[in-house]
Order: structure tokens, then sequence, then C-alpha cells
């Protein structure tokens, strides 16, 4: 005996497909976006407001939408068909007023807003509202059988034409209605094409065409039936006639249609038949609409990879750049070079770098007072270079890679909708000198922490620790310059300088220590100016993962539609 939904583990799939497919990134502008786009609507609208909800409840009416092209007469064939006037036929085109879903009076409740086309808002009223569906019952349609009067395909309005689209796919069978006039011409047809694509049941209504005309218009509508694969969809002629005062056809011109949804209604298994071919097409169909999503997903893949690569290829220069010339010498120059002569004494020094180290250190530490201001100066000019030289880098690689995403079809939209990341971070020039103060305090720690064990006494010691430090910035500034390169005596000072007080090992591992720790604060800042744009989009893997578990659904659920569902898994 069928059950009267279908099994947990195809419901579980479909379910699972629908979370996929809606969330799937799409948002890129890549040459197939917009029509995966569409593609993932459709795929989600069909899962939410048939397939599922009609898996939910097998033994629900016979829902039949009437569609068709515009003057066809659908409505007054509705209310022909029902034997009273439920919907209201339009006299101007195109007719702006809700869908009209007519139902036996004790199937009410299988239309309810938590069953069938559950985002329309239901309504039991004529209204202009054409989102709302608006329920009519009525004892002319029989128990087991709804019959929908959708708006026309091919309406000149978007929104009838929107929701006639969503009427169809949440249809067990389409009553599609045409006229001699109108019977060839391209949008219906592009409609009974899906519905052939997707296998659901299909009757098909030649209506309004004189009796003269009947044979041959019939006969060609038969043979393009055919040729678009529904030869096998039954084919319903109504030859144009007079109505009555209540604008209906005469009974005997819509008995066989009658009769034939009657029959189905009061048949279980016919009924179940029709259904399960038209969810069993609609499950195929959406599942191979997944994959469809799935694969544009390959593009977005690729476009994310490409703005990312914008992204890292700048922000790497800039890293770059910034680590060379914090250490190639370029630093010591200017008013920095001047700071430092001034402070060891370089016009002495240079006369005789070769004298002894006992009496540059006697030099060094008997001036300290008068040296403490001299270098606290030094530190000071060391600092404000590598912030000129980190904002500088930080608002090229902003200005660099808005100009590429702005350059790009990809990139433009989602730099457009963040403002202001052309430049650095507002607040660039304060954290790159934060970052450099703290440098310059380790520097210092660095050098008390070496020189705690020296012989010296402590207060000389203290007051030294200072010019120490900035010795060691200025070697660190210097310590990847060419040979030659620069003011090498100058340089050369330093070294002799700390080498005496410190030792050669210890100077050079506290030069190493301190350059490795400025280029981690300095790489630090700039990842976090690089990560302003890497926010504004997903990363390739992410994207990547939600694709493969899209395809993983649709797999997922195409085997449940073939062993739970084909193979008579919804019998109890």
């Amino acid at each position: 005996m069928p059950s009267d939904h279908a099994p947990v583990e195809l419901l579980n799939a479909l379910g699972k497909l629908l979370g996929e497919v809606t969330t799937a990134t799409l948002r890129y502008e890549t040459p197939g976006a917009s029509v995966a786009r569409a593609t993932q609507a459709a795929v989600a609208d069909q899962l939410s407001d048939y397939v599922i909800p009609r898996l939910v409840q097998l033994d629900a009416p016979l829902l039949t939408v009437v569609g068709g092209s515009t003057g066809a007469g659908k409505s007054t064939l509705v209310n022909s068909l029902v034997g009273s006037r439920v919907t209201e036929s339009g006299v101007l085109r195109p007719t702006t007023r809700s869908p009209v879903l007519v139902h036996h009076p004790d199937d009410a409740h299988w239309f309810q807003p938590d069953r069938i086309l559950p985002d329309l808002p239901r309504t039991d009223q004529p209204s202009n509202d054409v989102s709302a569906l608006r329920l009519a019952a009525s004892p002319g349609v029989p128990r087991g059988l709804a019959i929908l009067d959708a708006p026309d395909v091919d309406s000149i309005d978007a929104g009838n034409r929107a929701i006639a689209t969503q009427l169809l796919a949440a249809a067990d069978l389409w009553l599609f209605v045409t006229s001699a006039a109108r019977y060839a011409d391209q949008v219906p047809w592009d409609y009974l094409r899906r519905a052939s694509e997707r296998s659901t049941s299909v009757a098909v209504v030649l209506d309004r065409t004189s009796p003269s005309d009947l044979v041959e218009v019939r006969g060609h509508l038969a043979r393009m039936m055919t040729s678009r694969g529904l030869s096998d969809s039954p084919l319903f002629t109504v030859p144009e006639s007079g109505v009555d005062p209540d604008g209906l056809i005469p009974a005997a011109a819509v008995a066989p249609i009658r009769s034939w949804l009657h029959d189905l209604a009061s048949d279980p298994a016919g009924r179940q038949a029709v259904v399960f071919k038209t969810l069993d097409g609609a499950v195929r169909h959406t599942v191979m609409r997944a994959h469809d999503v799935a694969d544009e997903m390959g593009e977005q893949v690729e476009a994310v990879r490409d703005l990312t690569d914008d992204v890292d290829e700048t922000y790497d220069e800039a890293v770059g750049v910034v680590e060379r010339e914090l250490s190639d010498g370029s630093l010591l120059s200017g008013h920095v070079l001047t700071r430092w002569q001034e402070f060891v004494g370089t016009g002495e020094l240079l006369r005789s770098v070769e004298e002894k180290v006992s009496r540059i250190r006697s030099r060094f530490l008997d001036g300290v007072t008068g040296k403490r201001t001299r270098d606290a100066e030094v530190a000071e000019s060391i600092a404000s270079a590598i912030q000129a030289l980190v904002v500088e880098n930080a608002e090229f690689a902003a200005e660099a890679t808005s100009r590429g995403w702005l350059d790009s079809v990809t990139g433009r939209p989602v730099l457009e909708a963040s403002r202001g990341l052309d430049r650095a971070s507002h607040d660039i020039r304060t954290r790159a000198e934060r970052i450099t103060h703290d440098w310059q305090a380790e520097v210092t720690e660095l050098v008390r922490s070496r020189i705690a064990d020296k012989r010296l006494s402590s207060d000389v010691l203290a007051l030294g620790a200072g010019g120490l430090a900035v010795a060691v910035m200025v070697l660190v500034l210097t310590s990847r310059a060419p040979q030659g390169s620069g003011d090498a005596k100058a340089v050369a000072a330093g070294r002799t300088l700390l080498g005496g007080v410190l030792g050669v090992g210890v100077t050079d591992q506290l030069v190493v220590e301190s350059r490795e720790s400025l280029e981690k604060a300095v790489d630090a800042l700039l990842a976090q100016e690089r990560a302003r744009y890497l926010a504004l989009i997903d990363t390739p893997a992410a994207v990547e993962a939600a694709q493969g578990a899209l395809r993983d659904a649709a797999r997922q659920a195409e085997y449940a539609r073939h062993t739970d569902f084909l193979e008579g898994g919804t019998s109890a």
C-alpha cells in the first residue's frame, strides 16, 4: 500500500541539496554568473515550492496548473471545468490579479501556507497582488484534484511571467492552453520544452478554434508536440463557441477534459502515477541543474583566486621592498646619517677608526650625559625613517590593489561596495609609530640584557644602554648593505664601538635578532593592511569546499532517487 510520504533518506538528501544550493557561492561577476544565479534560484524554488512539500504529502490532491498564452481562454476554461465562476477572466491584458487555486471544500487543509508553495501568502478574497495565492473552495472540483489558474506565460508584465513560471514548476500536471491564433508562438513552446526536459506530466488544450480549422490546426499541433517529446501527452480540443450568461463554455465542449481530470482524481493509482512521473522528473532535473551550478562555481573559484593573487602579489612586493630597505643602508642617509655622525663624533673617528677600543669606549662613556640627548635624536630620526618607509609602501600597495580590482570585472563590484580601500588605513601612521617605538624599546632591552654581566658599574651601564641600542639599530639598517656602500666609516664606527663593549659575536647576534624582530612587526602591520581586501572575498579553498559539498549533495540526492523512489522505496 502506498505511503503518504517519501522515505526519510530521500527527504534528507533533498533537504541537504536545498541547503547547499541555497548557500552556493555565486557572488562574483564571472561570464556565467548571471545564468548560474538564475539556475540556483530555480533549483531552490523547485525543491522548496514543490519537490520537498510534495514528497512529504504524496497523498495530497493532484495539483493541475492551467497555464498558457495571453488570450487563450484559461480562466474561462477553469470556470467551465468547475461549473461556476471562481476566477475572473481578463478583458484587458496583462491581467494583474492573484492566481486562483480551486479545490474541494474537504481538501482545504492540503493548501495551507506550510504546504505547497510555502512562500506565497494565502487569501480567500479577490486580490490584485500577483504574489498572493487565492484559495477558492468549490464542490465542482472532486476530492483529490485542485485546479490552479496561473497568469499568462507571455504576459508583458514581468511579475506575471515570474509567478506563472513558479506555479508551473509546482504543478503535478500542466494543463497547457493555447489557441489557433497562438499555438505556434515561441514562448509557450519554451515552457513546454522545459516540461519535456523535466518529464512533467502535461496535457494540452487547443481552445478557441473554429470548427472549420479544428482538424488542420489539431494535426499541426500534434506533430509539433511529437517533435518536441510530448507525443504521449493528451491533446484536447475546445471548439470556439458562445458562453452562457455566467461566462461558461457549454458543458459538452469541456466534458472530455472534465471527465479525464475527474477520473484521475478518483483513481489513486492513476493519480499517483502522474505525481510520481512529475516528481521523478523534477528530482532528476533538479540534480542535473545543481551540477550546473557547481560547474559555474569553478569559475567562482578562479575569480576568487585571481583577486587573492592580485592582493598577495602587491602586498608581497610591498613587504619585500620594506624588508630590503630596512637593511640595505637606504635609510642610513640624510637626516639619519647626520644625526648618527654627530652622535659618534665621526669627524674624529674618520681620522682614526683604528684607535684603540678602550679609547672609543672611554669617549662614549665619559661623555654619556651629553650623548643621551643625541642618542634620542638618532633614535627619533631612525623611527621617522622607518615609519615613512612603512607608510609609503602601505599606501602604494593599497593604491595598486584597488587599481587592479577596479580594472577587473570581478573585482570592481566588490571594491565599490567598500569605499576607502584605495588608501591605507586611516590610522596607518599611528600604528607604524607604535611598532617602531615598540621595536626600539625591545632593542634597548636586548642590549641591557647583554651588558648586565659586563664588568662596568651599573650606573654607567644604565646610562649607556640607549647609545648602544642606537648603534645596534644603525647596524640593522645596514646589515644587508652591499660592501662599500653608503658611509662605510660611519657604520664601522658603530660596529667597532659595539664590538669593543659587547664582543663581535654578541654584536652580530643582537643585529640579527633585532632585524628579525623589526621585520616581523612590519610584516604583521602590512598583513593587517592586506587583510582588509581578503576580508571582502571568500578564500578559494572555501569556494572549492562549497562546490564539493554541492556536488556531493547532488550525487546523494540522485542515489536516493534511485534507491528510495524509483525502486519502490515509497511503498510501505
